[in-house]
């Protein structure tokens, strides 16, 4: 009996308990794991780093990032480090190798991306990175699929509609003062986060030249609550009128004349429509068919397209694309800049905020934006 103990005993010890090193060892292997599964299929967070989304979304803000409600895609670089996306954390340098690229596809959603959506998405003119390691936006989807989208005074219409304004959308407005202020009081704590002093003749839509005053933006119930100040003078909304051209605008062309506050208006592709090759097509959709549709051999003039050498008078477009815009309308680089996104770079739908960091300077406890705490995003 003595015997069979002892022989029990050395069996039940035979395997070799791991050191310590090696249980940390696994146990980070395994969360990193479980991480990457949970960002790449659930959900992503993310930090607001510009201004174009305010008053919705203000810089510090820290966001979730639904990956179920568009469908998550699959991945087309593989071969990267873990929970990184274009460099290893603090350095410039890669995090990933484009020596391999798989077909990329997009699991079942229970969402399709709705006007007025708040969406993360992957930059489309940023051509040195793969699809998806291109630089994270976001912005408010305002022009579906076959839309037909135009800007009007400001005002954003679809197909002859128009689409109901974010409730917390600003704008760019002249504050005239008879003084200087103090900009902490009378601004920050009325939630304007950008102002400038403005001293020179401002524009046209000011009676007099010279005047005192600061350019802000901010949205139209703030400019209203700071025109009641006994120290300013007026309040007014800045726009470009229907006879200002601004080249700097999508598609860049000459044949367009339009303006950030008067854009369009223009159709948005959907997959399946076809659309003659006309110059003011090919202006439009040049861009879009070279870079974003999976053909190789592109190329294009401002009088024809070719594909592998071929000219086409037409095109059917592969897939959908999206119309993006900043809820900052006067300081947002979005669609009307750079034009449409494509589908395979829609990321997620934006759903709530929870974290908000102050980043002006300010004691610790008072950085953080407590209202702001796992606030819904609409």
């Amino acid at each position: 009996m003595a015997i069979n103990k002892e022989m029990t005993s050395r069996t039940a010890h035979t395997g070799k308990r791991k050191s310590p090193v090696r249980e940390w060892f696994d146990s980070i292997l395994f969360a990193v794991v479980a991480a990457t599964l949970i960002r790449w299929l659930f959900f992503e967070a993310f930090t607001i780093p510009t201004p174009s989304m305010e008053n919705s979304l203000l810089v510090g803000d820290f966001l979730f990032v639904s990956k179920l409600h568009y469908g998550t895609r699959t991945p087309k670089t593989p071969l990267q480090v873990p929970l990184t996306h274009q460099t290893i954390w603090g350095t410039n340098i890669p995090s990933y190798s484009d020596a391999i690229q798989l077909p990329q596809y997009r699991l079942p959603g229970f969402s399709e991306v709705k006007r007025g959506d708040v969406v993360v998405f992957n930059y489309p003119p940023e051509l040195q990175h793969p699809v998806d390691l291109k630089t994270n936006y976001i912005k408010r989807c305002m022009g579906l699929p076959g839309d037909k989208l135009e800007v009007r005074d400001l005002q954003v219409y679809a197909n002859g509609t128009a689409v109901e304004n974010p409730v917390r959308m600003e704008n760019e407005y002249f504050v005239a003062t008879t003084t200087s202020v103090n900009e902490e009081k009378v601004f920050k704590e009325n939630g304007v986060s950008e102002y400038n002093a403005y001293t020179e003749s401002f524009n046209d839509t000011i009676p007099s030249n010279d005047q005192m005053g600061y350019l802000v933006f901010t949205t139209v119930e703030i400019a209203a609550k700071l025109k009641s100040y006994d120290f300013v003078k007026g309040i007014t909304l800045v726009k470009s009128s229907k006879d200002i051209s601004e080249p700097m605008l999508y598609p860049n062309s000459s044949l367009f004349k339009w303006n950030r506050d008067n854009y369009g208006p223009i159709i948005v592709p959907k997959e399946g429509a076809t659309v003659q090759l006309t110059p003011e097509n090919i202006a439009t959709y040049g861009p879009v068919i070279k870079n974003y549709e999976g053909l190789e051999g592109v190329e294009f003039d401002e009088k024809s397209v070719k594909v592998a050498g071929k000219a086409i008078t037409s095109y059917t477009f592969k897939q959908d694309y999206y119309f993006m815009m900043g809820d900052n309308r006067h300081n947002s680089a979005d669609s009307r800049y750079w034009g449409f996104v494509p589908m395979d770079h829609i990321v997620g739908k934006a759903v709530f905020v929870w974290m908000s960091i102050d980043p002006s300077p300010t004691s610790f406890f008072n950085k953080i934006r407590w209202n702001r705490l796992f606030r819904v995003i609409n």
